[in-house]
């Protein structure tokens, strides 16, 4: 069997061990990033993963080969083939060449795929993808709070929104609250899963409902104070979030914003030549009763773009393992928009190209607004 160089070892969540006189087996866990994926039994005869319709795992993603590799089991071990692939089998971070052996928790990536080998018993399968048809009805549930991207009249917006988890903490909002004002914001719950996912929930139902007590949403001072206010840590299990928000008049252009521990958003001109960064300095929400906040204002140039985002969208290891921050990601906004694309998902497939195999580290939040 052909070594494979090993730079790092990811081991999977240990497996309860099943009960007495259960019949343990091996299954591969298939899934891409946030979702809930599946578990395929790993048999004798080779388990063939790819795109074609012919593979026994077929797997939607235009990195992956239509037949990439197979699975299967010899003996007592597991191993795993790469079928000689366009794009590549990475074994625990290290690219696979030929066969090698899986290990219990080993995780395969193809493209944006993560394959783990699991050992468990079938009763514990059942339970467990049983748990898992309720996350992703939980998952359906946030997804359908995240605004329809606007594509008529005056500002115009798209989004893409790609979790680590199969719950994320990310939630961002466009709201029209009358002809001429519009707001945008994003959050950024501490932590991942159901925990982080509800309390996005929660933050985002205020806002689109309009229960702040003062219920001035165009004063971005007036929301960050409210919120604050209404989420101390102390009183929802230990969580914070940042948050980045702004409101937009359409007959003066002038937008004005402010952050709550959160990063820059960026005003991108016309022209490409220049990206401004929006941000006023304030405390996370939720950390601290006494936390005060402060509104800054900027005019849009006619035609300017407004990208706002989580830090896991430019919080990526590259494929030479370089730590990538803000700076890095920020040039990307001023290429050229691609023809067919949207500019979120141009962005998306700019950082995946440039990011190590397999799912992102964190949540992907990207919401781009053309502003008139």
């Amino acid at each position: 069997m052909e070594e494979y160089e090993r730079t790092a070892l990811n081991v999977g969540p240990l497996v309860p061990p099943a009960a007495a006189g259960e019949d343990l087996a091996y299954f591969l866990h298939v899934a891409a990033a946030g979702q809930p994926g599946r578990r395929v039994a790993v048999g004798a005869r080779p388990l063939t993963v790819g795109r074609d319709a012919a593979r026994d795992v077929v797997v939607d993603d235009a990195a992956v080969s239509r037949w990439h590799l197979q699975v299967s089991l010899q003996g007592d071990r597991v191993v795993v083939e790469d079928r000689q692939s366009t794009n590549g089998t990475f074994l625990d971070g290290a690219r696979l060449v030929g066969a090698a052996e899986l290990r219990e928790g080993s995780r395969v990536q193809i493209g944006q795929h993560t394959l783990t080998l699991e050992r468990r018993s079938r009763r514990d399968v059942e339970e467990r993808e049983a748990l898992d048809r309720d996350l992703d009805k939980a998952s359906q549930y946030v997804h359908s709070l995240l605004p329809a991207p606007l594509a008529d009249g005056p500002v115009r917006t798209d989004w893409c929104y790609q979790p680590s988890a199969q719950l994320g903490g990310d939630a961002f909002g466009c709201d029209r609250l009358d002809a001429d004002t519009f707001v945008f914001y994003l959050i950024d719950v501490s932590g991942h899963g159901v925990g982080a996912a509800m309390h996005s929930v929660s933050v985002l139902n205020v806002l689109r409902q309009r229960a702040l007590p003062r219920a001035d949403l165009t004063d971005p001072v007036q929301v960050l104070s409210d919120l604050n206010a209404m989420f101390q840590m102390d009183r929802h299990d230990g969580m914070y979030f940042t948050m980045w928000y702004g409101a937009y008049d359409c007959r003066s252009r002038r937008l004005r914003y402010a952050c709550a521990g959160h990063h820059a958003a960026y005003l991108v001109r016309p022209d490409r030549q220049e990206a401004t960064p929006l941000r006023t300095h304030g405390l996370m929400i939720g950390a601290a009763p006494e936390a005060r906040y402060r509104a800054d204002d900027t005019v849009v140039p006619p035609g300017g773009v407004l990208y706002v985002f989580s830090d896991g969208v430019f919080e990526i290891v590259t494929k030479d393992q370089r730590q990538w921050r803000v700076g890095d990601f920020v040039p990307l906004l001023l290429d050229a928009p691609v023809a067919g694309v949207s500019e979120s998902r141009r962005l998306f497939q700019a950082v995946t190209a440039a990011a190590r195999p397999g799912p992102l580290d964190d949540d992907f939040s990207l919401v781009v607004v053309t502003l008139p």
